[in-house]
């Protein structure tokens, strides 16, 4: 913990109000001329709205997709077992792998999903899915979506799994239907699971690297970037490493305080 997590989470803090020169050496204390410069720039707004953008859909629509699926998966029906291996194939999968894979999809002149709609005849020219910025950082999204359903299917499906079935039982025979059941015994038992699946989500899509780099490298002009892509082109593209800490920084602060708001209200609630 102290080599690997502990010591580089206090350099990145040390070199954010540190004057950095391009090689990565120390030369000075600076103080917060770092964030100032940051705060300042032209791109981090845009940046920082496309990364809650980013954090909000991808963890919102996949638990709730999840959570769907989960539930289905906890249904018996002939070939569960084989659904099931399906569901985990995306999660098992790089992330590089799948974004290379969206790309090919998507891509105009010879994209899959051209090719498919033509020859079913929905489409008779190509179209251009990504015509704005905007349109392919919605495709990353849904990217993104697509790799983490199965990571919060099988965290809901193990909370499901460990509910009594006695307590549907009684429910069936006082009368309950489906959506009463739903709101007062699944979600009320699958809350923690629903909680640990949620939080650890936030942290990863976050700090998700990978699907945005490869589809788009955060171009044109940022406006696909997140804090993650921003900062690593200030440290590595532009020399700015001691930007590029601060980036890294407010991005750290950011994070810790939406994780430790959501788990606080969630235990409150688990307390009443």
């Amino acid at each position: 913990m102290a080599l690997f997590i502990i010591l580089p989470i206090f350099y990145v803090f040390k070199m954010s109000v540190s004057e950095v020169s391009k090689a990565g050496l120390i030369k000075g204390f600076a103080g917060l001329s770092n964030f100032t410069k940051v705060l300042k720039g032209a791109a981090f707004g845009l940046v920082l709205k496309n990364t809650v953008i980013w954090t909000v859909a991808v963890v919102g629509l996949s638990t709730l997709l999840g959570f769907i699926l989960a539930m289905i998966l906890n249904n018996k029906f002939h070939g569960r077992k084989i659904a099931r291996a399906i569901v985990v194939f995306p999660w098992a999968t790089t992330l590089v792998i799948q974004a290379s894979a969206w790309n090919f999809i998507i891509n105009t002149d010879y994209g899959t999903l051209n090719t498919l709609l033509l020859r079913l005849g929905i489409i008779d020219h190509a179209v251009n899915w990504t015509p704005t910025a905007g349109a392919y950082f919605a495709w990353e999204i849904a990217c993104g979506i697509f790799v983490t359903i199965p990571f919060v299917t099988f965290t809901v499906l193990s909370g499901l799994q460990s509910i009594d079935s006695s307590y549907y039982e009684a429910a069936t025979v006082d009368g309950a239907n489906f959506w009463q059941k739903l709101s007062n015994i699944t979600i009320p038992l699958v809350r923690p699971s629903l909680t640990v699946a949620t939080v650890l989500n936030i942290i990863y899509v976050f700090n998700s690297f990978p699907i945005i780099w490869t589809m788009t490298k955060g171009d044109p002009a940022n406006h696909t970037d997140t804090l993650v892509t921003y900062l690593y082109k200030l440290a590595f593209y532009n020399g700015k490493q001691g930007e590029a800490a601060a980036v890294s920084v407010i991005g750290f602060l950011i994070l810790l305080v939406c994780a430790s708001v959501y788990m606080v209200s969630t235990l409150r609630k688990e307390d009443k």
